[in-house]
């Protein structure tokens, strides 16, 4: 059980997995995240679902390498298994409640940020499913760090690439790029979603509001057991405090507090980083002995 179907390496940093967990991908919906322990005795590691086959019994992943924890899943291969893999956790999307008569009308853009593409991807096929005009900004530091780029046009009505430093695509932040889509080349969407980096999200949102576009945003990156008993992924959204791993990942954009989240997102840097020393001293009496 859980073993990785398929690994793809998306950059030097970034890894793709398939992971064979048939009762989990036979209820996961878009916006719902899981929770992977690598090895016995590991971290608890909350990931969004980055796409799902019930047919194959697979549930795909995409993790960034930013810590010991993550670098334990990289480095799982094709025929390892997981410890345990826990799921589907969270709310789903709003648009899954509702049907094709429902939407009628509407029209998505969604924003998405570096990693945060992954998890786009399956919101986005779901409502090209239904027949829902979707059209997609991918942004990233560089072209080197772009992923999902051709599984995303599969999808969507229409793909802007962004980059920061303008070697591929719009020359420019995603907020610069929504702000032209509106103002110059006369876009009308009804609602708008971001995922992607907490700062990205929150001028996202600001400037969504300007524009008079609903925001829905994915606060999974606050989640540590991803259950609510641990607490570190409170935040206020409207001015009451909730969890994004029960009553979330998925919030208003415009109610939520940006710069608690990210005061909240550094609690953990000193343990992260003695974790990382410690895993990397262990590394080099390893190859010593």
């Amino acid at each position: 059980m859980f073993e990785v179907i398929s690994k793809e390496m998306l950059s030097p940093a970034i890894c793709r997995m398939k992971v064979y967990a048939p009762r989990l991908a036979a209820s996961a919906m878009p916006g719902q995240f899981l929770i992977v322990i690598p090895e016995d005795h590991g971290e608890r590691i909350p990931l969004t679902i980055s796409d799902y086959d019930r047919d194959a019994g697979t549930v795909t992943i995409v993790t960034q390498r930013i810590g010991v924890s993550t670098g334990e899943i990289c480095s799982l291969e094709e025929g390892d298994r997981f410890s345990d893999v826990v799921g589907p956790l969270g709310q789903p999307s709003d648009f899954v409640e509702k049907t094709a008569g429902d939407l009628a009308g509407e029209r998505y853009i969604f924003i998405a940020g570096g990693v945060g593409t992954a998890p786009v991807y399956p919101q986005v096929k779901y409502l090209h499913s239904l027949g829902v005009p979707v059209d997609v900004i991918v942004g990233a530091k560089t072209s080197g760090l772009l992923i999902y780029k051709e599984e995303m046009k599969s999808v969507c009505d229409n793909l802007y690439i962004c980059t920061d430093d303008g070697s591929e695509g719009f020359h420019g932040m995603v907020t610069g790029l929504l702000e032209k889509l509106v103002m110059e080349e006369g876009r009308r969407y009804t609602r708008a979603v971001a995922i992607g980096p907490m700062i990205m999200m929150k001028f996202a949102s600001l400037t969504a509001r300007r524009l008079g576009i609903p925001i829905t945003v994915s606060l999974n990156t606050l989640m540590v057991d991803g259950t609510g008993m641990c607490g570190a992924c409170r935040v206020t959204v409207g001015g009451k405090t909730r969890f994004a791993c029960v009553e979330g990942p998925e919030f208003d954009g415009y109610e939520v507090d940006f710069d608690e989240a990210m005061r909240r997102q550094g609690m953990y840097r000193t343990q992260e980083h003695e974790a990382e020393e410690e895993y990397e001293h262990e590394c080099k009496i390893g190859r010593t002995r």
